[in-house]
């Protein structure tokens, strides 16, 4: 059974930085085969992709975060990044980072707990 444990949330000023990470466990090639994402949950709206990376690499961005944050993945070490720059108070949210088994056009299969990012200005 995949585990994804995401870490590296906190609170930061606006025009701050946040790198979270996410560790996969239970196979070994999770983040190596399979599509990774990450979303967040703002309080009151609902949860919206925020970047995803294919197994070859391939990236993807919301309009929202596209040229402040990079998504990235250290196969050999199973862990997926989100580098997050430039913030500011709408990136306030639980960030998640999830696993398709199928690929970046199928729903996640597996979802980790969620990493409270804070913002203020």
């Amino acid at each position: 059974q995949v585990q994804l444990v995401e870490s590296g949330g906190g609170s930061v000023q606006a025009g701050g930085s946040l790198r979270l990470s996410c560790q996969a466990s239970g196979y070994t090639y999770t983040v190596r085969r399979y599509c990774m994402r990450w979303f967040r949950q703002a309080p009151g709206k609902e949860r919206e992709g925020v970047a995803s990376i294919t197994s070859g690499g391939a990236t993807k961005y919301a309009d929202s975060v596209r040229g402040r944050f990079t998504i990235s993945k250290d196969n050999a070490k199973n862990i997926l990044y989100l580098q997050m720059n430039s913030l500011n108070t709408e990136d306030t949210a639980i960030y998640y980072c999830a696993a398709a088994v199928a690929g970046c056009t199928y729903t996640s299969n597996y979802w980790g707990q969620g990493t409270q990012v804070t913002v203020s200005s």
